[in-house]
């Protein structure tokens, strides 16, 4: 097959969740920018049909539905929705997370809330999905971790900033999805769905200047990730270029951890 067929996303039908967040809007950019139809999903239709409205501008085909990833109700909707709509599902990205813990010391009914959503949630969607996904024949689904969830935090970033100690939480359910897509790429492989993971690095959203040095200088690259850096892996691990690649997680942090 041609290089460019192998990483076209023609005809495919592609979830995202929490399209319209920071990674979120590169990731659907570039799934459409692929050929595919994308459709982001999020708590806020509001927020998605302006995303999906603004690449629809460019010729893009980007459509918005509304799911709460924490209401298994809305999972089994939206899960409708798409059959009925589209017909079948190709592939599924976990992008969406809920950040309720503002750090260390915050109540644990924050940790409880972040179970509910970003574990119990990211699984029962991802379960309900890989139904769809296999019932049209199979596809793939990619989890967007972190690298937070390979490493403890280097504290050392946040000096002389006024950005605290990171969330806990982020760190225990990025760890568990790098976990859960080793698990679900043997779990789901008689169903022939792929499962791989992206452990992204630090992304530049307007930090603090301080903090933007100090973890710049701890790159090989010499920044932080800007929006382009994860759409090509995006597209490859959706497309059949990555078809003999399963259960893998890839970090893109520049070479920090190099």
């Amino acid at each position: 097959m041609h290089v460019k067929e192998l990483l076209s996303l023609k005809g495919k039908i592609v979830l995202v969740t929490g399209g319209a967040g920071r990674y979120g809007r590169p990731i659907v950019e570039a799934l459409a920018e692929a050929d595919a139809t994308v459709i982001t999903a999020s708590r806020n239709l509001e927020s998605g049909e302006k995303v999906a409205a603004e690449f629809c501008q460019r010729g893009l085909d980007v459509q918005a539905m509304r799911v709460d990833q924490g209401d298994h109700d809305s999972v089994v909707q939206l899960k409708k929705a798409i059959g009925d709509r589209l017909g079948r599902l190709d592939v599924l990205i976990n992008n969406a997370v809920a950040r309720p813990m503002k750090g260390y010391d915050s109540p644990l009914s924050e940790w409880e809330e972040s179970m509910r959503i970003n574990a119990t949630g990211l699984f029962d969607i991802t379960r309900e999905m890989a139904e769809l996904i296999a019932e049209g024949g199979g596809g793939a689904i990619i989890n967007i971790a972190s690298m937070m969830g390979m490493f403890g935090p280097d504290l050392s970033n946040y000096e002389g900033t006024k950005i605290g100690i990171p969330m806990p939480d982020y760190f225990f359910h990025k760890g568990g999805m790098i976990t859960l897509t080793r698990y679900l790429a043997r779990v789901l492989a008689d169903r022939k769905i792929r499962v791989n993971c992206i452990s992204p690095g630090g992304l530049y959203a307007g930090q603090e200047e301080r903090f933007v040095a100090n973890y710049s200088r701890k790159v090989p690259v010499g920044r932080m990730a800007e929006h382009d850096d994860i759409k090509g892996l995006v597209v490859f691990l959706a497309s059949p270029a990555s078809a003999y690649i399963n259960g893998e997680n890839i970090l893109i942090d520049g070479g920090m951890h190099a």
